[in-house]
């Protein structure tokens, strides 16, 4: 029983030249270097489980990325034709090979609120009156909820932020 082909990848000479740049590059990050090998590879007739053995990949994964390029192909080739920029076409193809969004619940709290809070207690407490020399974790909550800089927060949360292990952007 023949094994179905994987749709066929047309790559204009502006996109090959821009993706081979990516893999060459040594400061592509990793994951964007193997999407875009896939990408070459996949243009250059090879099927998903011949870039997944070259590439040491899922070919679950290089089907996804195939898929995605093919999906993206033809914004890519209409923008392509109204003369965009090589550098906006990087920008562009980049973007086509960036990670998706993943699930996950969003950030609670905004990079605005983070740095309000740090501002806090950067600042004397004896400014705000009251009654402490330094600023403890329970104080600062209650000062950020009576400024309005957060409705309800923890004080853990304010321990984290305050040690630098906050991040506001979901992974």
């Amino acid at each position: 029983m023949p094994t179905p082909c994987p749709l066929n990848i047309q790559l204009s000479q502006p996109q090959r030249t821009l993706l081979e740049q990516l893999v060459r590059r040594h400061s592509s990050p990793q994951g964007l270097v193997q999407r875009a090998g896939v990408i070459l590879l996949a243009a250059k007739g090879m099927n998903n489980t011949q870039i997944a053995q070259e590439l040491q990949l899922a070919r679950n994964t290089v089907r996804t990325w195939r898929q995605r390029w093919l999906t993206a192909s033809e914004p890519l080739r209409s923008v392509e034709a109204e003369g965009i920029s090589d550098k906006e076409l990087l920008q562009m193809v980049t973007a086509v090979l960036a990670d998706a969004p993943r699930p996950g619940t969003p950030a609670t709290f905004t990079t605005e609120q983070v740095v309000q809070i740090i501002a806090l207690a950067c600042e004397s407490p004896h400014g705000f009156e009251r009654p402490v020399s330094h600023w403890t974790t329970q104080e600062l909550v209650s000062e950020a909820v009576k400024r309005g800089i957060v409705d309800n927060i923890s004080q853990r949360s304010v321990g984290r932020f305050l040690k630098g292990g906050y991040s506001t952007t979901t992974s």
